[in-house]
């Protein structure tokens, strides 16, 4: 048996080499000067300024050690603790790699030393920071399992933190080689293979309707590190069937479903293939990639409204909702991205893909002063961002972050034997040790459209530089030693160059940008503004207005709740016809600001407007602002507005009238909410999602200033016949029965009065059950908003 599993890992070894094109290890690459480089300096700060010793308590507490500085709050102490600490690990690797900088290898290695304390201390190879962890893990190893969307025997995605450490300990050990961070790895794996080998197959897939992370992926990586199966055959088990086989089948089934949680899943599906060529696995990512990016994605390469994919063919709460693409989610999908570019590097579609979506969601998530991140990224016109500070957002969108900006010398170049492939034109410096070359790329992209390319070093090999798709065909020029080349690539291909290369060779490359529109996906017209790959955004402040743009450590901080503007208040781009030609010609450059443009006559709506900028999205920080507008003809601009005021009217009214609300079914919001239950469950279905329970399930609510007036209950027609109770703070408020309401949509909402008495008596807190009638179900909830 010894033998087989030895000669299959050399197989699956040997097919991992052979792989079509490979990154570069991180530390062959330095950048230069530019918005990259800044955004790494800027990053190494943030990440010197996080204090490891409470990032290093959760681990200490769960192993029994002392603790001798408290953890962070936030998520750090609300049930995901622990997972600030592995990304922490992935960051400080990854900064190592790309800086080399003594510092953070010192900070490394301790985080490292005293993680390794916890792991000996437990001495069964697990570690973590999840609350209780070994009694929640004793459950699951005893085929005990409550699982939610969100939790795991109540637990908050306990894979899910959990991964977050074995990434640390994998990119501890791959990029900054820590020896004992991979002997950790390996001792943790053990034991995650212990946990889950006297577990059915049907409940190793019930307990992934849970989020987990990347556990399949990282579990992969485990298998190459040490060429042992027994990994493989584990991250095959945690790969979601729920998922896979309908995208391996062509199908899109994501409208309802939490974006990030599904994104790493495929990253797993596609890592397996990677290293098996199982052809199943392939196929999903692949169509999964193709139907998030063509049709599910917005204008900066992001995709969900509230975390969750929303019907494809229904981009209208993209506008409209303030919690926009999630940054998770795109560093994900570049993560995706980058492994479907390996598999075909010839294929521009991913690269395109990767560079938009780097230049417009993540280096835009990164404020360039404190270096605060991110959630969510509105694409309702005239909001805002808010940004993390250091020692009080700990989202999950943070410690992504702060690996993100670590990382971005990892995909500029590629190599595929005798190849080398020029992917992304970002000044940098790559050594190519194997065969005693470097490339310095020399540019000042995208505020100047050209690079170059400077050979340092001798010998044959192909130089690919890529045709990107927003370069128009027979446009891109090339010269070598400064004659120039005859370009037969069009855009989406590879310029290529193979010669016996003399050190000095020079390649100048010129990459004409031009200015175009783009639809919102079925809206076609609302459009965002591009210059080549660069998303262009205008400053909308308001008279008066002082916005709080850094997020507190609050529960829900991470969102920018500061009021809305009114949609048909918004700017509009206003001409004679709505042909693209005829509002692009109304673009002028303003002198000596690069990649900035002025409209005049373009944009109504505003005293301003003739003075509105549209400059680069990435730099817009600290401001409202328009990256989608509506594009109007003269006739039609007045009743463009009427639409929009009357469609927001009602809404707006609502969200004016209340208090607190919760999402059912949605993970952030019901967990923000204290959810709890017993026989509950979650859904989509047309009309939404849903929650409901064959017990009883319940929310704690916020009044503050003990203003709530009613419940507003939203239940679906189709559930008619329904029973259940709704008890408020151990109190019985109404004895429901659902009915079937004559006409109107499928969803309605129903009110239900609150006792002032119990108001007043409450605290400011109030806890909202409904319990099932004996044979009936609670539910479904798809909407509850407390009112005032």
């Amino acid at each position: 048996m010894k033998h087989l599993l030895a000669a299959c890992a050399l197989a699956l070894c040997a097919h991992a080499a052979g792989a079509a094109a490979q990154a570069f290890p991180l530390d062959r690459v330095r950048l230069q000067d530019g918005p990259f480089l800044d955004a790494q300096n800027t990053d190494l700060h943030y990440l010197l300024a996080l204090d490891p010793e409470r990032l290093l308590a959760p681990f200490r507490r769960e192993a029994g050690l002392p603790v001798p500085a408290p953890s962070y709050g936030n998520w750090e102490s609300s049930g995901l603790d622990g997972h600030m600490g592995g990304h922490y690990l992935s960051a400080l690797a990854l900064m190592w790699a790309s800086t080399g900088d003594p510092v953070v290898r010192q900070r490394l290695d301790h985080v490292i030393t005293e993680l390794k304390r916890c792991q000996d201390k437990l001495g069964t190879g697990y570690l973590g920071g999840i609350p209780d962890g070994a009694k929640a893990w004793g459950q699951v190893g005893a085929g005990q399992l409550k699982v939610d969307s969100f939790s795991v025997n109540g637990r908050w995605v306990p894979w899910y933190n959990l991964h977050k450490l074995f990434a640390g300990l994998r990119d501890a050990w791959v990029h900054a080689g820590n020896a004992d961070a991979k002997a950790m790895l390996v001792a943790l794996s053990d034991w995650a293979l212990r946990l889950t080998t006297p577990l059915t197959d049907a409940q190793m897939q019930d307990m992934l309707r849970a989020e987990h992370g990347g556990m399949a992926e990282v579990l992969a990586d485990v298998a190459e590190i040490t060429g042992d199966l027994r990994y493989l055959a584990l991250a095959r088990r945690f790969s979601h069937l729920a998922l896979l086989q309908p995208l391996a089948a062509g199908q899109d089934k994501l409208n309802g479903l939490h974006a990030n949680t599904q994104i790493p899943k495929v990253i797993g599906f596609q890592r397996i293939a990677q290293l098996t060529g199982d052809d199943e696995g392939h196929r999903a990512a692949e169509f999964f990639w193709q139907t998030v990016t063509q049709r599910r994605s917005v204008a900066i390469g992001g995709n969900s409204v509230k975390e969750h994919f929303h019907p494809a063919d229904d981009f209208r709460p993209m506008l409209g909702e303030v919690e926009g693409p999630e940054t998770c989610n795109s560093y994900n999908m570049l993560k995706l991205t980058a492994l479907l570019s390996q598999a075909q590097p010839e294929q521009g579609r991913y690269t395109d893909f990767y560079e938009r979506t780097l230049y417009n969601h993540i280096l835009a998530s990164q404020h360039p002063g404190d270096g605060g991140f991110v959630y969510f990224t509105p694409m309702r016109p005239q909001h805002y961002r808010v940004y993390s500070q250091v020692d009080e957002g700990m989202w999950c969108c943070v410690g992504s972050g702060i690996e993100s900006h670590a990382r971005h010398g990892e995909f500029i170049y590629t190599h595929d034997g005798d190849s080398l492939y020029v992917n992304l034109f970002i000044a940098s410096r790559l050594d190519w040790r194997e065969r005693g070359v470097h490339v310095t790329q020399s540019t000042r992209f995208p505020d100047e459209p050209r690079t170059r390319l400077t050979v340092d070093g001798g010998g044959s090999f192909a130089l690919k530089i890529r045709y990107p798709g927003w370069v128009a065909p027979g446009t891109l020029k090339v010269r070598l030693n400064g004659k120039p080349v005859k370009v037969a690539a069009r855009p989406g291909g590879h310029v290529e160059l193979r010669r016996a290369w003399a050190a000095g060779d020079v390649v100048d490359v010129e990459l004409p940008m031009r200015t175009t529109l783009e639809p919102m996906p079925g809206l076609k017209n609302y459009v965002a503004v591009l210059h080549g790959p660069i998303v262009l955004a205008a400053k909308t402040p308001q008279p008066g207005e002082a916005l709080a743009f850094k997020a507190d450590g609050s529960r829900m901080g991470h969102i920018a709740h500061g009021a809305v503007c009114p949609q048909e208040a918004a700017p509009v781009f206003v001409t004679p016809t709505l042909k693209e030609a005829d509002i692009v010609r109304r673009f002028k450059p303003v002198p000596g600001q690069p990649l900035t443009f002025t409209a005049p006559g373009l944009i109504q709506g505003r005293p301003d407007a003739d003075r509105l900028q549209l400059m680069p999205f990435f730099r817009l920080h600290d401001a409202r602002y328009m990256l989608y507008w509506a594009r109007s003809t003269p006739a039609q601009q007045s009743l463009l507005r009427l639409e929009l005021a009357k469609a927001e009217e009602a809404r707006l009214a609502l969200d004016a009238q209340t208090i607190d609300q919760v999402a059912p079914g949605e993970q952030q919001p019901e967990s923000d909410h204290g959810f709890q239950g017993e026989g509950a469950e979650n859904g989509v279905a047309p009309a939404g999602r849903w929650r409901h329970a064959r017990q009883w399930f319940s929310y704690d609510l916020a009044d503050p200033q003990a203003q709530a007036r009613a419940l507003r209950l939203s239940f679906a027609r189709g559930d008619a016949g329904r029973r259940f109770d709704l008890v408020v703070n151990g109190q019985r408020i109404a004895e429901i029965e659902l009915a079937r309401p004559d006409g109107g949509d499928e969803i309605y909402a129903r009110e239900f009065l609150l006792p002032p008495e119990l108001v007043r008596a409450a605290g400011g807190r109030l806890n909202v059950k409904f319990i099932a009638r004996p044979g009936s179900i609670a539910g479904g909830l798809y909407g509850l908003r407390l009112l005032r």
